[in-house]
């Protein structure tokens, strides 16, 4: 969801991710934030930036747990729950695409 503040003539004069004064929501998809941004490919722009922020996010927890600064267990079950359910759709498409098998010689 977006929030915009409109012009006197309607046209979307501010858009924001978080709640503004006066501001409207609209869905991410809606004509008038594509118009807005004069791309509607760009309109999905926050989700993908949103996307690759949440990798790097997960990358410094892991990089974290490697190092013994902290433990899986220090994190909120639900966070716990979230990197363990990302872990496990990132493998299953890491694997998915692994179409040559492992290079390492046993």
């Amino acid at each position: 969801m977006f929030h915009v503040i409109r012009n006197i003539d309607g046209s979307v004069h501010t858009l924001s991710k978080e709640a503004l004064p006066g501001s409207e929501t609209l869905a991410d998809d809606a004509p008038e934030i594509a118009a807005f941004l004069g791309n509607p490919a760009q309109a999905l722009g926050f989700n993908t930036a949103d996307a690759d922020f949440v990798r790097v996010i997960e990358d410094v927890i892991d990089t974290l747990i490697s190092k013994n600064v902290i433990r899986h267990t220090d994190l909120p079950a639900a966070a716990q729950k979230k990197l363990m359910l990302r872990k496990g759709l990132r493998n299953r498409l890491q694997g998915a695409l692994n179409l040559l098998g492992d290079d390492r010689i046993l």
